[in-house]
């Protein structure tokens, strides 16, 4: 009997785009001898709609114009999932892929619903979930976990105007990149080699956010690995971005195919390559990660490993490095898919057979 699987996708945050490019990728890819699938479209709003896959492969898709609303009943535990206003449920649903990245979708929150709903999920839980996401508190844990980072300060909008770049400078050296604490995509992120350029960037950065992360400049290699599993960890070679110029923001990753090259597997030594691996599961552990995530790191020339941030919930496009490392080690994208579901489910039996008490 086949499984039935709701593919999430869309959502509030600016990467409502990249979410909607990876679930057609996933949808085009899952297996279809195993798994039947409902698409939900989550619109710039925040509702639910349900598509068919005609308007959602389709151009100019308009998630609320071309959808069904949906709504959820928390607690239920079947038929948690049903259309607004005729009250028709979903097929019964044997886990969400949710492919949402960004604030609403990869932060707790989502996965705190549907925590509620009672539905298996693919990717980490509500905690693994938020911390990943708050790139201040990510590098607490990290820190406290003897693991190497940027040297960074946090400013939150009430002291924006008492922010002082020469103190910033004087201790954290040029250039500094400034970044929304929650955001993804490098959205919001910009670079600084004087005031000006950190002024703006400081504004930008608090269009997104209302706590930022200043963070000094390492002088290494982009490299990036992915971790799969939830107790037994499996993790890939390592993925390098090279910059032709500037750093790997919004536009390198999406839009310019010119800005930035990919290199699979990344032209490292054997004790480089055991060292990057090690340092990113045990990243994902001290996020209580399960699932999945991507853990993006710099490589000095002294062979020090640095964890730049994790990514819960990385992009699933043609040309996204997570199922691309896997494809390098033997894992095709469909099967990737297929036990991001697995894990999924294994984790929801591994919970629900826990006495939560009264």
């Amino acid at each position: 009997m086949k499984l039935h699987i709701a593919l999430m996708f869309g959502g509030k945050s600016p990467e409502h785009a990249v979410s909607v490019r990876s679930a057609r990728n996933i949808y085009q890819a899952i297996d279809r001898d195993r798994f039947d699938v409902s698409l939900i479209g989550v619109d710039l709003e925040g509702k639910w709609f349900r598509l068919e896959e005609g308007a959602f492969l389709g151009e100019g898709l308009n998630i609320a114009q071309m959808g069904t609303q949906l709504a959820a009943i928390p607690g239920a535990s079947s038929a948690q999932i049903i259309e607004l206003h005729t009250g028709k449920a979903l097929p019964q649903i044997s886990a969400v892929f949710s492919i949402i990245h960004g604030p609403f979708g990869e932060d707790g929150s989502l996965q705190g619903l549907l925590q509620h709903l009672n539905l298996p999920y693919v990717g980490p839980g509500v905690l693994g979930s938020a911390v990943a996401m708050d790139k201040d508190v990510s590098k607490r844990l990290l820190k406290e976990a003897g693991l190497l980072v940027a040297d960074y300060l946090v400013f939150h909008a009430y002291e924006a105007n008492a922010i002082d770049y020469f103190a910033v400078k004087n201790q954290l050296g040029l250039p500094l990149f400034i970044k929304p604490a929650n955001m993804g995509s490098s959205i919001g992120v910009c670079k600084a080699d004087n005031k000006e350029e950190f002024d703006e960037a400081v504004a930008e950065a608090f269009r997104y956010d209302h706590k930022i992360v200043v963070e000094s400049f390492i002088e290494g290699r982009e490299l990036e690995c992915a971790v799969l599993g939830n107790e037994i960890l499996d993790a890939t070679g390592i993925g390098e971005i090279v910059m032709e110029a500037g750093f790997y923001d919004y536009d390198s990753k999406y839009i310019s195919a010119d800005a930035a090259k990919l290199y699979i597997p990344a032209k490292i030594s054997d004790l480089a390559l055991h060292k990057l691996r090690i340092v990113a599961k045990q990243a994902y552990q001290v996020h209580a990660c399960e699932g999945l995530a991507r853990v993006d790191m710099f490589l000095t020339a002294e062979n020090d490993v640095y964890v730049n941030e994790l990514n819960t919930l990385p992009g699933f496009t043609s040309i996204s490095m997570y199922p691309k490392l896997w494809e390098v080690e033997g894992l095709s994208y469909s099967n990737l898919i297929t036990r991001l579901i697995e894990l999924a489910i294994e984790r929801h039996a591994r919970n629900s057979a826990l006495e939560l008490g009264m």
